[in-house]
């Protein structure tokens, strides 16, 4: 295969000229990505992707789509990140570009999160729902989530398969829908079942699997066809060992894969449904990490051809093909994680997202016919590889002998040792860190400090036992991994142990704020970003929607040793500055959490600032937020580490 790779010598050329005399701007971390969700069309011509803007009239993101033979371009919707936050972009086919999208509501006095799916034809220049104005007619109520795509029926381009509740008599669960891209009128194809949450088709776009959930029970049921009798293939409950997950069918309607625990880690299997036995054929597995990701499936060639998985730097394909075209692109981006992910329904043109632990992100248009492959896209422009520093695997001990892997980032050309330092625990609690780029962990070592982000037990990724660890054990042996890392940092003697700030979002707020509050004498100050400080107040909100159970599951049930296991309950031992970041239509934790801190706190005289963003989501979708909330991390660390 022949490369034509001039042009990406000479920008990366350009940038190893660069030097980093001074800290990059704020913005060139707090912003958000330049590019988002891009997305091939299937016949290849096209790129549909999400653009950040700034200007007099608009500070948010706009929807690019690129003409790939002209480079003409055209601009057709736009969000300010407040009223709602686009979450994907999707060709439904060569005209049609599928929108999903969020915004904060309340029903019957809940906070919700509704979703909606959008299109914009390119023929009509023209966006709007993909259901017609009187498509609602027919529910018993409007339904909160109107985004579940189920199948996109490539044989019938014209069409899609959604899931919705809303319809019949077991209104409450979801049904499935045929859907006109062109008239938005819609069809029922699947009637809803008491107690199945989601569908899932075939490659021959038959509904075959529901995935039922009674409170914390799972069942995997099996049918032939629509509305069809139902087969009980698996059950089990919520976070055991024994869960299978259906991950999607080969060409052969009866092999489907799954993901299942082997040998204590997730792998990837395939089943015979006409097995009686339903035995699991092992396909893919990893000695040392869970394996999750998507299968990847060649209509073309009408097979399963690998599988993304979750593991950096691991991309796995089982055809000849596509081993050869990896290979190939390993060869010329040798130093990042490539990911092929979008091909033309020919399969002469793809997408490369490039991306590693001091490559912020490009995507790549490639062309097999003319051996073409070139940049058109960088995720953050202003976070070249030559100034960002390079992250490194590390290992402790935790007090009672648990191995527990971590990653540390030192600020670039600077010597590892007495350095002010960022203990930054990852949220979740049930995910985990790893040298992947992260502009937060970037951010803070641009600024002079040193960051160590620790998988604590409870994070996933380990394999069963490690992450069941951490279920009800918040404040308890998860903080003690947390501490254990600061304590490791500093008899490494990498730490100045007078200059170390605890920082997290979510539950590493919850985790930052444990910290200063169990060991009042470790850390100088503490941030939390939209951070838990009442366990009690999060199970018991948890009431209104229908995973409480499994919240109970996670988390705890004895209300009064969940408050104990709350940082509002410590309050008084807390020494240090706090930060305290939150928005207001946060609908994972409510801003509640950090104005009853901050009130707490300020009652008792304590140094704390609480800094409110309106109309804010978890997740920091508003380009505003962002960059108010790195600023003010910035400030903050700057007067209580000494860094300048």
């Amino acid at each position: 295969m022949k490369w034509i790779l001039w042009f990406i010598a000479i920008i990366f050329a350009q940038l190893s000229n660069m030097t980093l005399a001074n800290p990059l701007p704020v913005d060139a971390f707090a912003n958000l990505p330049d590019v988002r969700f891009v997305t091939l069309s299937p016949d290849g011509s096209k790129v549909a992707s999400l653009i950040r803007v700034h200007s007099d009239t608009l500070d948010g993101q706009i929807l690019n789509i690129r003409d790939i033979k002209t480079n003409k371009d055209i601009f057709p919707v736009q969000t300010d990140n407040q009223k709602f936050v686009i979450l994907s972009l999707t060709w439904a086919n060569n005209d049609i570009v599928l929108i999903k999208a969020k915004y904060p509501a309340t029903r019957r006095g809940v906070p919700t999160t509704e979703t909606r799916l959008m299109k914009y034809s390119l023929s009509d220049n023209k966006t709007s729902s993909v259901f017609s104005k009187r498509t609602f007619s027919r529910f018993l109520f409007v339904p909160q989530i109107q985004s579940s795509i189920v199948d996109y029926l490539d044989k019938d381009p014209e069409h899609i398969l959604m899931q919705i509740s809303g319809l019949g008599s077991q209104a409450q669960y979801e049904s499935v829908i045929k859907v006109s891209l062109e008239s938005g009128g819609v069809k029922i194809k699947q009637h809803a079942q008491k107690y199945i949450e989601d569908w899932v088709t075939d490659r021959q776009n038959q509904i075959r699997i529901g995935i039922y959930r009674d409170d914390t029970s799972y069942r995997i049921y099996e049918q032939q066809k629509a509305d069809g009798d139902l087969r009980l293939l698996w059950e089990f409950e919520a976070l055991d060992e024994n869960a299978i997950w259906p991950m999607g069918f080969d060409h052969d309607p009866n092999i489907l894969y799954v993901s299942a625990y082997h040998q204590g880690l997730k792998a990837i299997f395939k089943v015979n449904l006409t097995d009686p036995d339903l035995t699991k054929e092992l396909v893919y597995q990893n000695e040392n990490y869970d394996v999750e990701g998507q299968l990847i499936y060649s209509t073309l060639k009408q097979k399963v051809i690998g599988i993304d998985t979750n593991i950096e730097g691991e991309f796995l394909f089982w055809d000849q093909d596509y081993i050869k075209l990896n290979n190939g692109l390993n060869q010329v981006l040798p130093e990042s994680h490539n990911v092929i992910n979008q091909l033309s329904d020919d399969e002469r043109r793809y997408l490369v997202y490039s991306t590693g632990p001091i490559e912020s992100g490009t995507y790549f248009y490639g062309d097999r016919d003319k051996g073409e492959l070139y940049p058109i896209a960088y995720r953050y422009s202003q976070l070249p590889p030559e100034v960002l520093s390079q992250p490194k695997k590390v290992n402790y001990n935790a007090r009672d002998g648990l191995a527990i892997e971590a990653f540390l980032t030192t600020p670039k050309n600077t010597e590892a040792k007495h350095l002010p330092t960022i203990i930054f625990p990852h949220g979740g609690p049930i995910s985990y860190d790893s040298t992947s780029f992260d502009y937060w962990a970037q951010f803070f070592a641009n600024r002079g400090y040193a960051v160590l982000q620790m998988n604590f037990r409870g994070s996933a990724g380990y394999g069963y036992q490690f992450m069941s660890s951490g279920l009800k054990n918040w404040g308890l042996e998860m903080q003690n991994d947390v501490e254990d890392g600061a304590h490791w940092l500093i008899e490494q003697g990498i730490t100045d142990p007078k200059r170390m700030c605890i920082v997290g979002a979510s539950y590493g707020g919850y985790a930052a704020l444990m910290g200063v509050a169990k060991t009042p004498d470790l850390y100088r100050c503490a941030i939390s970003v939209a951070g838990v400080t009442d366990l009690e107040y999060l199970v018991k909100s948890s009431r209104g929607y229908d995973n409480s159970k499994i919240v109970k599951k996670q988390i705890g049930d004895d209300y009064d040793d969940l408050y104990q296991r709350s940082p509002i309950s410590k309050a008084a031992n807390i020494k240090v500055p706090v930060l305290l970041i939150h928005g207001t239509k946060d609908r994972v934790v409510g801003a509640r959490h950090s104005e009853a801190m901050y009130d707490t706190l300020n009652d008792l005289h304590k140094s704390v600032k609480y800094v409110e963003l309106e109309n804010g989501d978890h997740h920091l979708s508003n380009n505003e937020h962002r960059l108010t909330t790195f600023i003010e991390i910035e400030r903050f660390l700057a007067a209580n580490l000494g860094v300048k």
